[in-house]
């Protein structure tokens, strides 16, 4: 990653290092992308890029709102790849700033006014949203991308096998813990911290890998690309495949959202960036292997682009604002029942305050919709 080189004092430098990281084109990163929003970055590792499609004039980008959005060298967040790089964010009046952050940290980023949209994992906003996040849902983007991984000589071969085992995460709060955790209650095996049936056990996805490898953990639960990678680099199966089970196959895992503040002061902005978000995940559909070229070639992601093309394909971009509001109901309903969220929440009025509906905005779009994109 290219540093930025502020012009600051020393004093200033340091004091600012723990919020601003480094500014480029793109996100550039040595590290294997994670499906969303990666538990490695951490707070000092904020990046910040302006969306340019080579086409604005700074006339025209005057013009334009300037919007900061949540940003991931992610393969599954190719919609606001897409949206950057085909103008869908320009046409809707919207100049984007990508700025690259934790999930983890997205609380602390709404607070401090870093970002005003993104999209991501609904599983891991549902607790920080719970003691207070400040954002609203906008829509249901994909489905899929989150997978539990076994060795092929390791006999796990049911969900009711994984009694007693070790599952390695790359973090206890992440979306592949959540999605772990609802499979094991539909199982009937607990994971209550006082009588627990099974055991995670986090370490940096880098090394998931090798800790499996060494019998450090028996079983690995974490997102595309990295769940695919591992299935080929160490001959392992798949346990649970998120875009396939019946269980979540027509479940959005993950939706766009704004910050309460875009949502109230400026709507029309919030409604703009979710029609810009919902046509890019249409293109997305259409055209696979075109946007696996393009965050390949742009530096969002790295790995090969005909291998993430098959990976896209397997989600369904197709999205949908209802259906992002009935898979955060169904999340609450099971998250509280599990004692994830607190118990007893009334799921309805849970997800009608924290989901936003615009008229000027449908359920979703058609390829007819972005004929002008092709």
């Amino acid at each position: 990653m290219k540093k930025n080189i502020f012009t600051l004092t020393l004093i200033a430098s340091l004091a600012f290092s723990a919020l601003v990281g480094c500014s480029s084109k793109k996100a550039e990163t040595e590290q294997v992308p994670d499906c969303c929003i990666s538990e490695d970055t951490s707070v000092g590792d904020v990046q910040t890029s302006s969306g340019d499609t080579g086409t604005v004039s700074s006339d025209k980008k005057d013009n334009l709102f300037h919007l900061k959005i949540a940003y991931s060298p992610s393969l599954c967040q190719a919609p606001l790849h897409v949206a950057v790089e085909k103008g869908f964010f320009e046409d809707e009046g919207i100049d984007a700033e990508n700025i690259q952050i934790d999930a983890s940290h997205v609380q602390e980023a709404v607070g401090a006014n870093q970002v005003d949209a993104g999209f991501g994992l609904i599983g891991k906003f549902l607790q920080p949203v719970e003691n207070g996040l400040q954002i609203k849902f906008t829509a249901g983007i994909h489905t899929g991308c989150i997978k539990i991984i076994v060795p092929k000589d390791s006999g796990i071969e049911t969900v009711e096998d994984l009694k007693g085992k070790k599952i390695g995460v790359s973090g206890l709060a992440g979306a592949e813990t959540i999605i772990s955790k609802r499979v094991l209650a539909d199982a009937g095996i607990s994971f209550d911290e006082q009588n627990p049936e099974v055991e995670f056990v986090v370490f940096s996805k880098n090394d998931l890998g090798q800790a499996l490898e060494n019998g450090a953990i028996d079983v690995i639960a974490i997102g595309d690309p990295t769940a695919a990678q591992f299935v080929q680099e160490y001959d392992l199966n798949v346990l649970v495949d998120t875009a396939k089970d019946d269980m979540f196959v027509n479940e959005y895992c993950c939706a766009s959202f704004v910050t309460s503040k875009l949502a109230e002061e400026h709507p029309d902005i919030a409604a703009a960036f979710t029609r810009a978000v919902l046509k890019a995940s249409v293109y997305v559909e259409e055209h696979p292997e075109e946007t696996a070229k393009i965050q390949i070639d742009k530096n969002y992601v790295t790995g090969d682009a005909d291998f993430n093309a098959e990976l896209l394909k397997s989600y369904n971009y197709i999205p949908s604002v209802q259906g992002g509001y009935d898979a955060i109901k169904l999340s609450v309903e099971q998250l509280s029942q599990i004692g994830i969220l607190k118990e007893g929440t009334d799921a309805q009025e849970f997800t009608d305050n924290v989901y936003v509906f615009y008229d000027d905005v449908p359920d979703s779009y058609t390829k007819e919709d972005i004929a002008d994109k092709e």
